[in-house]
């Protein structure tokens, strides 16, 4: 009698599919470059994409969180980050450039975002998806308005600037050699501005690796059923307006505390960088580019989205030079064409990766 022997393979393995890993891959890679950025790019330029990034990571997957696993389409998701940001603007304005003037705007805004999300969800999310997303783009709108008709408390359409701690500063000295100079790592000044950095790196890390934990929990079983099949969920006794409501108000405040993030970082708060449709569309393509429904592909779609709107003018104007001697070619190259460019790119994407890029490689991964 002879006992056959199943190899671990297949369905039995317990082994990571390639695409997965592929995904991991790729999102740890961005992941270590955004680590040490500072001293990879020492330009102010791209220290300043790197900080965009590691901000909008968190606020395109706090929007994944409604989108892609619980299925709700909002467009108010700026308002929050807005808020995030303005209050933690008026404050280091009003109170000067210190902690707890940080302190006091942030959860301000934060606490604004959270009401708000709450008489938003409890009003809306009883109704249709399409009702309701217009519901938020209303409540988005006025938000815009206020901003930029309460002048005297937010600076208008021209924004607001202001300072932040001096430990922030470019200034300060963060440690100094033997001379009393700063001390430099790789040609790179530990000053203030590597302090500022790893300010947003860090804090924006704990606010994905929260959303991890979120997904990962049974409250994310549970918003996936309710994505899937919103009335068999209610039928077997999920409160699907509570977890609706519940997610809507989480994600509001992680948009909030971002907009705090970028407040600090960016020195300057207006409609433009926190309240404006057009950021709301960059979250919306961020989300489509890395993959609805997978958390780990709002690190891949900023990525994406970020450098191609901060590098694509150069690359195309590198490649206008280099084709000058050709007909035709340096014109469609022309940096100030970059938007087509940029929409064919994104098309591109959608066709060869549908679900997004690292929904596309898991599935395929999965599948094989």
């Amino acid at each position: 009698m002879t006992t056959a022997v199943t190899p671990m393979t297949g369905q039995g393995s317990r082994s990571i599919p390639a695409g997965r890993l592929a995904v991991y891959a790729i999102a740890g890679a961005i992941g270590l470059c955004l680590l040490f950025a500072p001293f990879l790019f020492p330009d102010v330029r791209a220290q300043e994409v790197a900080a965009r990034i590691c901000v909008f990571i968190v606020v395109v997957a706090s929007y994944d969180l409604l989108i892609g696993y619980t299925g709700i389409v909002s467009f108010a998701h700026t308002m929050f980050f807005g808020l995030g940001a303005y209050g933690t603007a008026m404050a280091l304005k009003a109170f000067g450039p210190g902690w707890d003037a940080i302190l006091i705007g942030g959860a301000a805004g934060v606490l604004a975002a959270f009401v708000l999300a709450v008489l938003i969800g409890l009003l809306s999310l009883r109704v249709k998806a399409i009702f309701f997303a217009m519901v938020t783009l209303a409540a988005a709108s006025v938000m815009l308005v206020l901003a930029s008709q309460l002048s005297d408390l937010t600076g208008g359409e021209d924004g607001m600037t202001y300072q932040v701690p001096k430990l922030f500063s470019a200034a300060t000295k963060l440690l100094t050699d033997g001379d009393g100079k700063t001390l430099r790592v790789a040609g790179v000044a530990i000053n203030g501005k590597i302090a500022a950095y790893y300010f947003v790196f860090l804090s924006s890390f704990v606010l994905f690796l929260l959303m991890l934990r979120i997904v990962a929990s049974p409250m994310g079983t549970v918003l996936e059923a309710i994505r899937e099949n919103e009335m068999r969920a209610e039928a077997i006794g999920y409160r699907v307006v509570f977890y609706r409501t519940a997610i809507f108000c989480i994600a509001a405040v992680i948009a909030a505390l971002a907009g705090v993030l970028r407040a600090v970082w960016l020195k300057y708060v207006g409609p433009d960088v926190a309240l404006s449709f057009g950021i709301m569309m960059d979250i919306l393509l961020m989300v489509v580019i890395g993959g609805m429904g997978t958390m780990v592909g709002a690190v891949i779609g900023v990525a994406v989205m970020s450098l191609a709107q901060f590098y694509l003018k150069d690359l195309m104007e590198a490649g206008a030079e280099a084709t000058s001697s050709l007909p035709l070619l340096p014109d469609l190259l022309d940096p100030d064409r970059w938007l087509l460019w940029l929409g064919l790119l994104f098309i591109l994407l959608v066709y060869f990766f549908p679900a997004g890029i690292a929904g596309t490689l898991m599935g395929k991964g999965s599948r094989r």
